[in-house]
């Protein structure tokens, strides 16, 4: 396996990965509920700098050339600022000035926006490497905690961010779900 900064050619299997992971989000995101138009809004943004989940905030895993997984992440105090082009964008589709997305990130943590690994390599902890590398980037950035949300339903993910040591701090809401939120503190790099 192999961890590497994603490019703008990655956006059609990363739209895949995302809409695998953030499930209904994606609807919410993109404004669209037919899957080609998701895929396609979500393939767009991903090429594009500047929003929450572009080329820019994504590592890839790669077995034999083919992305297996990804990952989305960037602090917490940059998340209003990476949804204002996809909000702007939804208010000019929705003709609607008051469209607004739900607050995932706390200001003060590095966020693992999205988490998600191709079903084909699914089992062979991509999932923890990606998140592990993560880790290591905020430690090294000198993040004293990292983020996620993740679905109480989603029992897989829950027990996979308890072994890697996230602890359930709140429950959120995010587009009408409920979502725990979960922190691990970072120690401080070496100084």
């Amino acid at each position: 396996m192999y961890i590497r900064k994603a490019t703008p050619e990655d956006a059609d299997k990363a739209a895949i990965l995302t809409r695998l992971a953030i499930k209904e989000i994606a609807e919410v995101l993109t404004g669209e509920t037919e899957e080609e138009r998701i895929l396609s809004v979500l393939a767009d943004l991903f090429r594009k700098s500047g929003n929450r989940v572009s080329y820019e905030n994504t590592l890839v895993s790669e077995h034999d050339g083919q992305v297996s997984g990804l990952i989305i992440a960037y602090h917490g105090k940059d998340a209003e600022s990476l949804d204002e082009p996809i909000v702007k964008q939804l208010r000019m589709k929705m003709k609607d000035p008051s469209v607004t997305l739900d607050k995932e990130a706390e200001m003060r943590d590095f966020y693992l926006d999205t988490v998600s690994v191709d079903p084909n390599f699914q089992g062979r902890g991509i999932g923890s490497a990606l998140i592990q590398y993560v880790e290591e980037y905020a430690k090294h950035k000198g993040y004293p905690r990292i983020s996620l949300v993740v679905e109480n339903e989603n029992e897989a993910a829950n027990r996979l961010y308890g072994r890697l040591g996230y602890i359930e701090m709140k429950t959120i809401s995010i587009s009408g779900h409920e979502f725990r939120y979960m922190v691990k503190e970072i120690e401080e790099p070496p100084v």
